[in-house]
């Protein structure tokens, strides 16, 4: 398949995500300091998709009103009958018969670009109908397993609630990211059946499809679990606030700035941080705020909005907003005005 195919994004949006026991949906939380949808969309950007589609029913105006600064069009799905359903939502918005449909779920907020790059480009270099994010887990509860062949092959996927014992004991799990050539997606989700615990439409069952009409289906296994967590709880979604919030302090640091136990320090991504910048314990720096070369910014401070010069020291536990900070000023502990 040429590499210039055209590429649809499908997002699934659509779900009240009932275990957050909240009365926001699911996709709407925020997670680093944006809604967990936002992340999804600024990791497919970079693979500059012909369309990006939305797949919205739960609060979906709540969901499009999030979503207006995002070139993206929105399908909706009335009823919540599956994930196969919730495909065949988008099939309107899709003109094009060739090319693939690269299929996500809202909710995986720590997916990353190049891992979604790496996967299409496999999919494209081996001519692939369908391909499968994988990856194993020491705990796979909750997710659908990966019924393999003998030679590693992919057979099938099995959903947590049909699966027997046996299947319930396989560490491989279904990512829940796919690349499915146009075609065959839409003329084959239609077949599909309601034959589950569920009575929906399994996105999964189209894999055993494929597997049947002996079409080339290829896994593609994500070395780190981590990046495909899909968030469904409130712990889950702490982890991934955390995990987000360790990348951008990791790129901060690689960038020149020290940090004092960087698993208490939040840095929004719309603050810069410049070399030579030391961060202590619990500081939080959000908004447009910016630091510059050779600054101290001690235990507890918390900056918002605030413009600081060079060779500054912010007291302990100061409290600042919608301020500038001259270069060479020092800030007494525990102050609330620059």
């Amino acid at each position: 398949m040429s590499v210039d195919s055209p590429l649809y994004i499908v997002i699934l949006a659509a779900g009240k995500g009932t275990r957050m026991k909240s009365a926001r949906a699911k996709v709407l939380h925020k997670v680093f300091f944006a809604p967990m949808v936002h992340h999804v969309l600024h990791a497919v950007a970079p693979l500059q998709p012909t369309k990006s589609i939305i797949i919205v029913g739960h609060q979906r105006e709540a969901v499009q009103k999030s979503l207006a600064d995002f070139p993206v069009e929105l399908a909706i799905q009335e009823e919540q009958l599956g994930t196969g359903h919730a495909v065949l939502c988008a099939e309107p918005s899709i003109t094009d018969r060739d090319g693939s449909v690269m299929i996500l779920c809202g909710d995986t907020p720590l997916i990353r670009s190049e891992t979604l790059q790496a996967m299409l480009d496999i999919h494209n270099r081996k001519d692939a109908t369908l391909t499968l994010m994988t990856t194993i887990l020491d705990d796979p509860s909750h997710y659908g397993r990966i019924i393999s062949g003998e030679s590693g092959e992919l057979l099938a996927i099995v959903e947590e609630k049909d699966a027997t014992d046996e299947e319930k004991k396989i560490r491989e799990i279904n990512a829940g990211i796919y690349c499915i050539k146009t075609e065959f997606l839409f003329s084959h989700l239609q077949n599909i059946g309601t034959d589950n615990s569920q009575g929906e439409v399994y996105l999964t069952d189209i894999i055993t499809q494929a597997v049947a009409q002996k079409q080339q289906v290829q896994k593609f296994i994500n070395s780190e679990p981590a990046d495909v967590l899909g968030v469904n709880a409130r712990f889950e979604l702490s982890q991934a606030h955390q995990q987000l919030q360790l990348r951008r302090n990791r790129e901060l640091m690689d960038a020149g700035a020290t940090m004092i136990n960087p698993l208490t320090i939040q840095v929004a991504p719309t603050a810069t941080i410049a070399q030579d910048v030391t961060l202590q314990a619990g500081v939080e720096i959000v908004g447009n705020s910016s630091v510059g070369t050779n600054c101290q910014i001690q235990t507890g401070v918390i900056l918002d909005n605030v413009r600081v010069g060079n060779n500054c020291i912010v007291g302990p536990y100061s409290c600042l907003e919608n301020c500038e900070i001259p270069n060479d000023t020092r800030i007494a502990p525990h102050s609330r005005t620059c």
